[in-house]
């Protein structure tokens, strides 16, 4: 007799059902996961999340970063860039699709920190804001100081015991702000534009606090802070006490302190250290004058010893002496001088004696002139018959008129 075996039926899923039961697998089975890969197809809509492929050289997964997830990144997602994420699984069952909802990541072997303040850093210099040319100098004697800090730490406590044991002369106003934490960065901006207003302004402002991890400092790292840093009128110093880390406020700043203890060192003078070199001045004054007291000294006994200090008379004397021989030279001289002017005065009186018509007459000869006009006779054919003349004799003049001109044939 033949048996009849009945088998059941098998069961039979719908995909809405099939795709549940995926999704509670998967999502269930891996809650949360570290996966690391490179990203590919990265895509920021106006919604603000970021979609991107993760993929490696075998395999590759979608990915999703939601918006308030993505407003949080301390670095720029970009195709090509190696992550490490961590997130969990999501079946998208109208699409039958599964992708990595990512909770967190950061750049595979870089901290996105790090990331963020390579860029940052890059982009400010770009800037010019940390050229050394910007860089002021502090006042070598500042009467007023603002520092931006918190209130309660230990840097304010710090920088005012090694101020108050170096220097006393100086007002220090603390500016209280956060400085780590959610707000911190703007509170610190808040602080910086406060001392700027104030009426006098500081002649320092100290921006800083104690030390800390990378993610402690991130204040001072905030590019708000950095801007405000380098917007400041007053010269302004970075405290942060880190020495390892630079911070992005330690370069705009124009001075760096490693902590706010040397912070109080580089603003203010140690007034032992500067009564020290005031003594040393003084003394090197003292010594100096002495020198030149001395030098000065010696060269009046020098003086003093010669001639015209010692006998000063003797000079007079002398110049007397000197006068008198010099009178008695000149007029000797002038009398010589005199002698020889007459000597030559009567030779030249001689010669014109000599060529004198005087003396002409006095041989024997006479001199004619008109009667009328006075002029001189020189020849018998200036002469005319009746005309009147006169003849003038050593001894006396004769008038006479001219009866016959008798002419000699030459």
């Amino acid at each position: 007799m033949p048996t009849t075996t009945l088998t059941a039926a098998p069961q039979t899923l719908t995909v809405s059902e099939l795709t549940a039961r995926i999704k509670v697998l998967l999502e269930g089975g891996f809650p949360s996961v570290w996966v690391s890969g490179e990203v590919s197809n990265f895509s920021r809509p106006q919604s603000g999340h970021c979609y991107f492929t993760l993929k490696d050289d075998l395999a590759q997964i979608r990915a999703v970063i939601w918006r308030g997830t993505a407003s949080k990144l301390k670095f720029e997602l970009a195709d090509g860039l190696d992550v490490l994420c961590r997130g969990h699984l999501d079946v998208y069952a109208p699409r039958g699709s599964y992708q990595l909802v990512v909770d967190e990541i950061e750049p595979k072997g870089v901290g996105a920190l790090d990331l963020a303040l390579r860029k940052l850093r890059e982009k400010l210099s770009a800037e010019g804001l940390f050229d050394p040319a910007r860089k002021r100098r502090l006042p070598p004697f500042p009467r007023r100081l603002a520092f931006v800090t918190s209130p309660t730490g230990a840097a304010v406590r710090d920088f005012l015991e090694v101020l108050r044991r170096r220097w006393r002369g100086v007002d220090v106003l603390i500016i209280p702000a956060r400085v780590q934490g959610d707000g911190a960065a703007a509170e610190i901006v808040a602080g910086i534009r406060a001392a700027n207003r104030l009426k006098p302004a500081p002649d320092v402002l100290i921006v800083g606090r104690g030390g800390g991890s990378l993610e402690d400092l991130w204040s001072f790292n905030e590019e708000a802070v950095v801007r405000a840093i380098a917007a400041s009128r007053i010269p302004t110093v970075s405290a942060v006490g880190h020495e390892i880390d630079v911070t992005l406020a330690d370069l705009v700043a124009d001075v760096r302190a490693l902590t706010p203890s040397e912070a109080a060192e580089r603003v203010v003078p140690a007034a032992e250290e500067l009564a020290a070199r005031l003594r040393q001045h003084r003394e090197r004054l003292r010594i100096a004058s002495l020198r030149r007291l001395t030098l000065a000294r010696s060269r009046l006994d020098g003086l003093a010893s010669q001639r015209p200090f010692r006998r000063p008379f003797d000079v007079i004397h002398d110049r007397s002496r000197r006068l008198d021989e010099l009178a008695i030279r000149g007029a000797g001289g002038l009398r010589g001088l005199l002698h020889d002017r007459q000597r030559r005065f009567a030779n030249l009186a001689g010669k014109l004696q000599s060529l004198s018509p005087l003396a002409v007459l006095e041989r024997g000869y006479t001199i004619t002139h008109d009667a009328k006009s006075g002029k001189v006779i020189r020849s018998a054919g200036q002469l005319r018959v009746g005309q009147s003349i006169d003849t003038k004799f050593t001894d006396g003049t004769v008038t006479s008129d001219v009866a016959a001109i008798e002419r000699k044939e030459i």
